[in-house]
């Protein structure tokens, strides 16, 4: 099995591994307004990188749940180097069954996952997200974006990124994702731009230039070299066809 884009990056160095960076992750976060009594749950946290940031900035709980067990493990160890565990916490889980009550968090995160979900797997998650907020709570989300109204290239599109990243992908236009999170008993506002991931300046805003040399020095080493440039190179060839959104919604 091919490994997926998102595990390659972060093999990589790199440690922001969402669409819009961490520009369109402070967005939400600011518009959450946070406080340190607030519930927080991240699905698909990953390394934990944005629960760690959100429990630095803010003082609140995070729970972090993700199916894979390595960045699991790795997000444990994060934790631990930041002297976090009372404050952060990972579980197994899917985002289909969360293993939570209703309304038990006062903001939702997922970033980069929506993304990868085909179809009606959208809902099935959004459906999770919907119950175990609290009333008036908040969900933060952040994907790819579909800026080519062109059925037939968006599916050109969707089936380049799939294969350059090594995993299934659907991407949405605006209006898409609007539609989509608001059928789940939520209010959109959206923020959207380019696509940063991989975009020189992007690596070096959102990882410094420290670990941008990092990740530059890993990606050219031969074993490296092929999948990092296939995945620069849709990205860079795409720029104007694929974005970020941010989507701010609240539970009504």
């Amino acid at each position: 099995m091919r490994e997926a884009g998102h595990t390659f990056l972060a093999r990589m160095g790199k440690t922001k591994l969402r669409p819009g960076g961490i520009d369109a992750t402070n967005w939400l976060l600011e518009k959450a307004k946070i406080q340190p009594s607030s519930k927080v749950l991240e699905v698909a946290c990953n390394m934990g990188t944005t629960m760690i940031l959100v429990a630095e900035r803010y003082g609140c709980e995070v729970v972090g749940i993700d199916l894979d067990e390595a960045a699991l493990e790795k997000a444990r160890e994060n934790i631990k180097k930041k002297k976090l565990e009372d404050k952060l916490s990972v579980v197994s889980g899917s985002a289909f069954a969360l293993p939570f009550e209703d309304a038990s968090f006062d903001v939702v995160i997922n970033e980069a996952m929506l993304t990868m979900l085909i179809g009606a797997d959208k809902g099935r998650a959004l459906k999770e997200y919907s119950r175990v907020l609290k009333p008036g709570g908040v969900l933060l989300t952040h994907d790819v974006v579909f800026r080519e109204e062109d059925p037939k290239v968006q599916h050109e599109l969707m089936a380049g990124l799939s294969k350059a990243i090594n995993v299934h992908v659907e991407p949405l236009t605006l209006a898409g994702w609007k539609e989509t999170i608001e059928k789940h008993a939520f209010r959109t506002e959206q923020k959207h731009g380019d696509m940063t991931l991989l975009d020189p300046p992007g690596i070096l805003h959102d990882e410094g230039a420290k670990g941008a040399l990092k990740i530059m020095t890993n990606a050219m080493k031969k074993e490296n070299r092929d999948m990092f440039t296939t995945m620069f190179d849709f990205f860079h060839d795409h720029a104007a066809q694929l974005g970020y959104v941010a989507n701010f919604s609240t539970r009504v």
